[in-house]
């Protein structure tokens, strides 16, 4: 499994339009194939900070995305940011036995 971790500072005035755009392009990136979750949070520490945590089969059903018309739009949208988005990829594997913890 693969989890991607997309972390972004949002002028205040644009807070509302990137959540709302955000929000929308989640709904539809969670039927996209290989996709086990899309989730979207708010910081409660620093209000202007939102956080999209995705959650991919496989590398390459992540590569798909990455090269798709959502995340397309997903990248447009970052223009209302402070700063440069920060993206992290995280490979995750199921050690065996853990799952009685």
């Amino acid at each position: 499994m693969i989890l991607v971790v997309i972390r972004m500072r949002v002028f205040p005035e644009k807070q509302l339009e990137l959540s709302q755009t955000i929000a929308l392009l989640s709904g539809s990136i969670r039927i996209e194939r290989g996709c086990n979750r899309c989730d979207f949070y708010q910081s409660i520490e620093r209000e202007n900070e939102l956080c999209l945590l995705e959650e991919w089969d496989t590398r390459e059903h992540l590569l798909t995305h990455l090269k798709s018309e959502h995340f397309r739009v997903l990248r447009g949208a970052m223009n209302l940011l402070q700063e440069p988005y920060e993206m992290m990829f995280h490979s995750v594997s199921h050690p065996a036995g853990l799952e009685k913890i």
